[in-house]
């Protein structure tokens, strides 16, 4: 079982959120539920990949060899150059943490949107099926106010009927010889609405979620959704008033080919869950 922070969702509706269908791969021959590789990638395809690569490395040379000329020509006046739109843009990451939850957000549009991509993650992993380190989870990132009602939510969506339903024993564990994903990316924030005590933010997400293992019937499928966070500022920190979940954006899926399950699960067993996001 993999040891990230976060809930999933089931088959056809997500933990206590609006319902986001999930369809699984038919079974492919020799009876892998990974099913076998997709349509390889076209010669076309490729070919414009290498010139793209290659053009990229020229302009990248060139820029480095401007080496500062603005500065050398003593031009005042001349603007350095806009960051892009998809940089890493903001201060640098919070160093506190509550019960493991990055904790301390900046009392800034930028802090309401960095602390909603941090409860994203986290609300939205393995961790959220055991119930002790669930309900740790949601008294770290829940407004005190609402505490009661949160946990009583959560405990209620995460039932015995929804782990049987998703393949997970009683206790929400996974079977024997398989490994449970949950893992959750935020894409990127966006800000609907700050005020002084309270902030509304959009995160777009890619979600991995399902059980690798050579019997396993749900295997791990990848899908997108936006997760709307409502926040309130408690004097020292955003917390969360609640959560909503639409499907979406979603982009074509590439041409990549389906790594089997042995492979999937090596990646999230070696590869660790990031926490932060900006």
């Amino acid at each position: 079982m993999s040891h990230d922070e976060g809930y999933g969702y089931d088959d056809g509706e997500r933990v206590g959120g609006t319902g986001q269908t999930r369809t699984r791969l038919p079974d492919a021959p020799g009876g892998d539920p990974y099913g076998g590789a997709r349509r390889p990638a076209r010669a076309s395809r490729g070919l414009v990949t290498v010139v793209g690569v290659v053009v990229l490395l020229i302009a990248a040379i060139a820029f480095a060899n401007q080496g500062g000329g603005e500065e050398e020509a003593g031009n005042g006046d001349a603007k350095s150059p806009t960051t892009s739109a998809t940089a890493p843009t903001g201060t640098r990451p919070v160093a506190g943490r509550h019960n493991g939850v990055p904790a301390g957000f900046g009392h800034t549009e930028q802090g309401a949107g960095s602390a909603a991509a941090n409860y994203a993650v986290v609300l939205n992993s393995d961790a959220m099926y055991d119930a002790r380190r669930r309900r740790q989870i949601v008294a770290a990132v829940g407004n005190e106010a609402s505490l009661t009602r949160l946990q009583a939510a959560y405990d209620s969506a995460y039932s015995a009927e929804l782990f049987k339903k998703i393949g997970l024993t009683d206790n929400g564990t996974a079977p024997p010889d398989t490994t449970f994903v949950s893992r959750t990316s935020p894409v990127g924030t966006k800000v609907l609405s700050y005020a002084d005590a309270a902030a509304e933010v959009d995160v777009w997400c890619h979600e991995l979620f399902g059980l690798t293992g050579e019997k396993s019937t749900k295997p791990v499928t990848s899908s997108w959704y936006t997760l709307t966070v409502k926040l309130t500022w408690n004097g020292s920190d955003w917390k969360v008033l609640g959560t909503t979940q639409r499907t979406g954006p979603t982009p074509v899926t590439g041409d990549n080919p389906v790594s089997s399950s042995d492979d999937i699960a090596g990646a999230v067993n070696e590869f660790g869950g990031f926490t932060y996001a900006r």
